[in-house]
């Protein structure tokens, strides 16, 4: 049997303008900037990464801004819909009234008994706020300098959404390789937990009838894994293989080590280690203060600052 997975480790987007990215996640949202670096196969974007202040698997979203103009996603089959955040079960009125104060549109529902926020980002990505008991067990660790007050701010995934045409080829995967296991369905999704049911352990279904979704500004990339090694990596290598998937090589992104698959329904998941973390090229303190390279791509330095579109770094607005 492959190894389990205790969750999510980060989730991959796309955007468009790099400055009304960043301001919307650190200065709305209160995440920090913990990495200002490049998309290693596309060195002419940046990468982004937004997290609680030490860049903490599972508390990470990042994104490949497009300011050049790329083309719009599409919405469809094989993406996932909404990106599911930990909130205090207390801080709903603060949280709806914070966004809607900086003109978010927010709808509010329930789920499987715990309150939900759903809104978008300037781009246009589904973002959710799950009030939920779950937030007191995160390892999400607060950003003392942040715009939003410490016992308020994000703790990290709650789950993602995934949408798909059919529900069986994409859970036989989550639960034969990943190790997931499904715990609750509704009309509308099923709901599957990580092994040991973590507070970044949740993940949901739900079917469309939409054709295969375009990639593109506003869309998700990809969805990351877990891993606590490479040797695990490569034990769920063998797994995707032995199911008929075409996994990728391990690869080397500094901050971590991922694989990467394409599951049947047409998510890219990624599998990457817990380390060796964001502080291998930056202090604590200076996180996200500068464009930051892997060794292979420091020659090109100059030619990759010279690429890149103007950035002033996120305006952090006061609480």
């Amino acid at each position: 049997m492959p190894p389990t997975t205790p969750g999510l480790h980060h989730v991959t987007a796309i955007a468009g303008d790099p400055q009304a990215n960043a301001d919307f996640y650190v200065g709305t949202l209160g995440l920090r900037f913990v990495k200002r670096t490049v998309n290693h196969d596309d060195t002419g974007t940046y990468h982004f990464y937004f997290g609680d202040n030490e860049g903490t698997p599972g508390t990470n979203v990042t994104f490949f801004p497009w300011a050049d103009g790329g083309r719009d996603g599409e919405f469809g089959a094989g993406q996932t819909r909404d990106t599911a955040y930990l909130i205090p079960p207390d801080a709903v009125d603060f949280w709806r009234d914070r966004l809607e104060s900086r003109g978010v549109d927010v709808t509010e529902s329930e789920r499987f008994g715990e309150p939900v926020l759903r809104f978008a980002d300037p781009d246009g990505i589904g973002l959710e706020l799950v009030a939920s008991d779950r937030a007191a067990d995160s390892d999400a660790v607060p950003w003392p300098d942040g715009p939003v007050p410490a016992d308020r701010q994000l703790r990290g995934f709650h789950s993602v959404t995934l949408a798909v045409s059919d529900y069986a080829p994409t859970e036989a995967v989550l639960t034969d390789v990943l190790g997931y296991e499904r715990v609750a369905e509704s009309d509308d999704r099923r709901r599957y937990e990580a092994d040991g049911g973590g507070p970044h352990a949740a993940l949901d279904l739900v079917e469309t009838d939409a054709p295969r979704g375009r990639m593109g500004v506003g869309t998700v990339h990809h969805v990351a894994f877990v891993a606590e090694s490479v040797e695990q990596e490569k034990a769920w290598r063998e797994a995707y293989v032995e199911r008929g998937l075409a996994p990728s090589e391990i690869i080397d992104r500094k901050y971590f080590e991922s694989l990467y698959c394409r599951e049947p329904g047409g998510v890219l998941f990624e599998i990457a280690t817990d380390g060796p973390g964001f502080t291998v090229d930056e202090d604590a303190d200076e996180l996200g203060s500068r464009l930051t390279l892997p060794e292979w791509l420091e020659g090109e330095r100059a030619e990759i600052e010279a690429a890149l579109p103007d950035f002033a770094g996120p305006n952090v607005e006061s609480a």
